[in-house]
């Protein structure tokens, strides 16, 4: 031991661990809400060209690729993304999986009883944790098509949360914050219909997310730590986030 007890505990966290990345790299031309436009890219300065750095433009919305919504998303005068302390960047990491389920059905979506299967092999959901849901969705990353998954009539079919669980989640649990792999907290059948009342329900708590999640099939269901960062704009309403697990 040295006399210094967090470096300490660093190197705990960091020897025999396994460490990874749930973030897509984003892109032009990646799976986005449609309302939204393309990421624009330029580059201003170039080694290639005898620049002595390089250096590119970015014009993205907020909501780009795996991104960060705060409360202030949805809910006016709600906590913006700077506003989210950085004690609530490093949680307790929960996995509910549902993939199976989604194999055989594309709008499924999680029940009390997914959330009773992990407690009665993990204990009771740990209050302040981060809830990830688990769909394999990820798995279509990067295909628009293939994430989106519309129907001959435009309707999109993709699985999501559901109203139980988020309100278990907020009102007996107390978690701080949720994540999927999906574009939406809403599945698909219901974003079609313009729905989006399962997202407005959880902002309007006070709690926020974290969407287009990948890599959740490499973690474990329970135990793991999940590390949620993103840069801090006065007042922002989302931005792209570099989320990881430690297990």
């Amino acid at each position: 031991m040295s006399d210094y007890p967090l470096w300490d505990l660093q190197r705990s966290l960091v020897q025999d661990r396994t460490f990874t990345d749930l973030t897509h790299a984003f892109h032009p031309g990646q799976p986005h809400f449609p309302a939204f436009p393309d990421e624009e890219r330029g580059q201003i300065f170039d080694v290639a060209a005898g620049d002595g750095f390089r250096v590119h433009r970015y014009t993205i919305v907020g909501q780009w690729g795996t991104h960060v919504d705060p409360p202030s998303h949805f809910v006016d005068g709600a906590r913006t993304l700077d506003q989210v302390p950085v004690e609530q960047m490093v949680l307790p990491l929960v996995v509910l999986d549902i993939s199976e389920r989604v194999r055989d059905d594309a709008d499924a979506v999680v029940t009390l009883a997914d959330v009773t299967a992990w407690e009665k092999q993990h204990g009771p959901l740990p209050g302040g944790s981060f809830v990830a849901l688990r769909t394999d969705w990820s798995h279509r990353w990067p295909d628009p098509d293939a994430m989106s998954n519309h129907d001959a009539d435009g309707v999109a079919h993709y699985p999501g949360w559901s109203r139980e669980v988020l309100e278990h989640l907020v009102a007996t649990v107390g978690i701080t914050a949720i994540g999927h792999e999906t574009t939406d907290t809403d599945p698909g059948s219901s974003t079609s219909r313009g729905d989006y009342g399962l997202e407005l329900y959880l902002l309007g708590q006070d709690r926020w997310q974290v969407e287009l999640l990948a890599h959740l099939d490499r973690v474990p269901a329970a135990g793991a730590l999940v590390v949620a960062t993103w840069p801090k704009p006065l007042g922002g309403s989302g931005f792209p986030a570099r989320v990881f697990a430690i297990s």
